[in-house]
C-alpha cells in the first residue's frame, strides 16, 4: 500500500461530494460538498482543495450500470476527470468503479437516524467516503493503485 493521502470525488450533476483520508490510506472522512452546476467554478474548488491536501491521488467515482457498462453519466464524469487532471497537473487523476456508492451511503445515514432532507447535501460526502474506502481497499488486496489514471499521469 503507498503511503499518502488521497482526495475522493462524487461526481453530480447537481452536487459533487468530497472525501479524504489520512496518510496511511486506513479511513476516510467527508470533506466537503461542492454546488456541481458551475462545473468550472466546481473545477477550480477541487483545485484548490488538492493545493490545501497535498493528496498523492485523486479518485473520481465512475458510475456504470449494474452489469458494468457506461451510460451517459459515466461520459460525463469522464470528461470531467480529464479536465481535473488537465488542471491539477502532476497530482494523478484515477477512475474507479462507484456501483452503489450513493445507495450504500444513503443507507448507512439512513441507519444513523439522519433524515433524507437533512442529509441531502452530505450524502454527496459519505458517496465519496464509500468510494475511497472501497479504492483503498482494493489497493490493499491488489498492491496496486485502484482503476484506471486519467490524463496522462500514471
Amino acid at each position: 500500500m503507498r503511503r499518502g493521502r488521497r482526495l475522493a470525488v462524487d461526481v453530480g450533476d447537481a452536487r459533487i461530494g468530497v472525501a479524504s483520508c489520512d496518510p496511511d490510506g486506513l479511513l476516510a472522512t467527508p470533506v466537503e460538498t461542492i454546488p456541481g452546476r458551475d462545473v468550472p467554478a466546481a473545477r477550480r474548488r477541487l483545485a484548490a482543495l488538492v493545493e490545501e491536501y497535498e493528496p498523492l491521488e485523486v479518485v473520481v467515482g465512475l458510475p456504470r450500470s449494474l452489469s458494468g457498462g457506461e451510460g451517459p453519466a459515466a461520459a460525463k464524469v469522464r470528461a470531467f476527470a480529464h479536465a481535473l487532471a488537465e488542471q491539477i497537473g502532476p497530482v494523478p487523476v484515477r477512475l474507479v468503479d462507484e456501483r452503489m456508492s450513493t445507495v450504500t451511503a444513503a443507507q448507512s445515514m439512513r441507519s444513523a437516524g439522519v433524515s433524507a432532507k437533512k442529509g441531502r447535501a452530505r450524502i454527496d460526502q459519505a458517496a465519496a467516503v464509500v468510494i475511497l474506502q472501497s479504492a483503498l481497499e482494493a489497493e490493499r488486496v491488489s498492491g496496486s493503485p485502484p482503476g484506471e489514471c486519467v490524463g496522462g499521469v500514471v
